[in-house]
């Protein structure tokens, strides 16, 4: 192919449009084929609230724009709490230049330390978010998770995670601890759109991630409306009489979330 062909051919291959269609199809077969997983997820976090619990929230990088769908969100569940690589300074009395360390993630330990800090209650879910499910700490706060009695709900790429190692010493991926996993349906490496010549651009794990987290907070308010529970739900801030609102809300779990709903 010549070098005028190969360049007309990029926006075929490279354009917003294509982004567009090859993201919203996506989003509509995941709307079908995640129903199941949704389903279960949902119950998941249904249970957890009706028992009093807390859904404490964590992913790493990128993920964390998926956690803040869960943790203190407009219409989102009172009863979430956000758990972060940044409470080993806030609240655990490290130095903040010790969060610069690009190491960090992958240190033995950090995620007991986080867990610890968070001191959840036996009925409380762990929701993990994670694109590749092998990172050392997302890996090491599950089988923590786990190994204290709780039930525990993956966001994750099974086609990432299916394509690469474990990393983790025991040979675990996010995936294999869970009770449910949702699979967000990104590809491996995240990227949608293939560069000439090698190389992807456009992420689509956000898109996909806050469409099933979205769907099974909707299934989960559901079951509890059915069993004649009341969903304690955030509302926005900005809207009068909303701050108020959510303060009063927030009383029940006082001392166990981190933030109010923005």
């Amino acid at each position: 192919m010549s070098v005028e062909s190969a360049n007309e051919s990029v926006p075929e291959r490279l354009s917003a449009d294509r982004f567009a269609r090859e993201g919203l199809a996506v989003l509509t077969r995941l709307t079908e084929t995640a129903r199941a997983e949704v389903s279960a997820a949902a119950e998941l976090i249904a249970d957890c609230v009706r028992e009093d619990g807390v859904v404490q929230a964590f992913g790493t990088g990128h993920s964390q724009a998926m956690v803040l769908e869960l943790a203190g969100r407009a219409g989102g569940f009172v009863p979430t709490n956000r758990l972060q690589m940044a409470d080993l300074v806030l609240y655990g009395g490290d130095h903040p230049s010790g969060l610069d360390d690009p190491l960090l993630e992958r240190e033995p330990g950090i995620a007991v330390r986080l867990y610890e800090l968070a001191d959840p209650r036996p009925h409380d879910l762990f929701v993990i978010i994670s694109n590749s499910g092998v990172n050392n700490v997302i890996v090491e706060m599950a089988l923590h998770a786990k190994e204290r009695g709780h039930r525990l709900l993956a966001i994750t790429s099974l086609a990432h995670t299916g394509s690469v190692p474990a990393t983790h010493p025991s040979g675990k991926k996010l995936a294999d601890l869970a009770d449910v996993v949702l699979d967000n349906a990104a590809p491996r490496g995240d990227a949608l759109l293939e560069l000439p010549g090698g190389g992807a651009v456009c992420a689509l794990s956000t898109l996909t991630g806050v469409l099933l987290i979205q769907m099974t907070i909707a299934e989960a308010a559901a079951q509890l409306l059915a069993s004649g529970d009341r969903p304690p739900v955030y509302v926005s801030a900005n809207v009068p009489g909303g701050f108020e609102g959510n303060l009063e809300l927030e009383k029940r779990y006082a001392g166990r979330i981190r933030r109010t709903a923005s």
